[in-house]
């Protein structure tokens, strides 16, 4: 069994490199969002930083910050920035593709594996599609896109929900989100706003019945990035990844990282006589750099 490389007469016909990034380029949305680093170790150890602006500790009848108004020779007051620190571990990403018969191979050689290597790779971009977005919903492993939010910000939508026709408002639920972030000290002119399609439709139905709001321009950037459209200052991109009943907000480059331990890669295993495998695989883990940049509006389905 031996790994062919890129460009060898046993793949010949298929663009190995267009293949991994175009396609994985197309699905992964997430990755394009995020902030991605190199990890030379499987075992990650990084520092969470404590959000918010500095200032001095409150104590018993002086509540205003001790920074304000420091009497003549007075010492100040000493404060710092904290952090939390992580450990995190490398998570391995692969498949193999059944056995592509030698005969097979003959009849259609570009096709058959051109069609198997395209779906692996677009499996394998989507797990780690989902892995960041499990990472910036805090979910656990066993539920990876189901939120559990204990150090992001969270707010449950207005009314019954972004289908309550009646007293829902993801309007005003999504100025919450900004708001709560900016209160954390973060630049909130790259946030961007990830749902489900469900969520969309919802969104969609109250700007525009509800409201008799004018259809919103369609994004140039839908085909390559996911985004719809903007509002409120939020990109808005769509992802059936995206847990309905539940729209994330994070800033783009700030909230997490992608620690890429090895790129997505590929590997055709040639069995003489018989056939050939293909085999895809990326390692790495996300990060949740930022918690207080993440806010997550819950409970947007009635």
């Amino acid at each position: 069994m031996v790994a062919d490389a890129v460009g060898e007469q046993d793949i010949r016909g298929i663009d190995h490199t267009k293949f991994v990034t175009g396609f994985a380029d197309e699905d992964s949305l997430l990755k394009g969002l995020v902030t991605v680093k190199t990890t030379k170790n499987r075992e990650i150890r990084w520092f969470q930083k404590t959000a918010g602006f500095l200032d001095t500790v409150d104590t018993t009848d002086n509540t205003v910050s001790r920074i304000f108004n420091v009497p003549e020779r007075a010492l100040p007051d000493i404060i710092g920035p904290t952090w939390t620190k992580n450990t995190s571990y490398v998570k391995k990403f692969m498949v193999d593709s059944e056995t592509i018969s030698e005969e097979d191979l003959l009849d259609n050689d570009v096709n058959a594996m051109a069609t198997t290597l395209r779906d692996l790779i677009r499996a394998v971009a989507n797990q780690v599609d989902i892995r960041i977005y499990s990472t910036l919903i805090e979910a656990a492993a066993a539920t990876p896109t189901t939120p559990a939010p204990s150090n992001t910000l969270t707010t449950a939508a207005t009314g019954g929900g972004w289908d309550d026709t009646v007293a829902g408002d993801p309007i005003a639920d999504l100025l919450i989100g900004n708001r709560k972030i900016r209160a954390q000290s973060y630049d909130t002119n790259k946030i961007v706003l990830y749902i489900n399609p469900v969520e969309h439709q919802n969104l969609m139905i109250h700007l525009i019945t509800v409201k008799g709001s004018s259809i919103p321009a369609f994004s140039s950037q839908a085909v390559v990035k996911g985004q719809v459209m903007e509002l409120l200052g939020n990109r808005v991109i769509v992802s059936q990844n995206a847990t309905t009943n539940n729209a994330l907000q994070f800033i783009e480059g700030r909230s997490a990282e992608w620690r890429s331990f090895t790129s997505l890669t590929s590997h055709i295993l040639v069995f003489p006589g018989i056939g050939k495998k293909i085999r895809v695989l990326e390692r790495g883990e996300g990060l949740l750099t930022n918690p207080k940049s993440v806010h997550q509006i819950t409970a947007t389905v009635s």
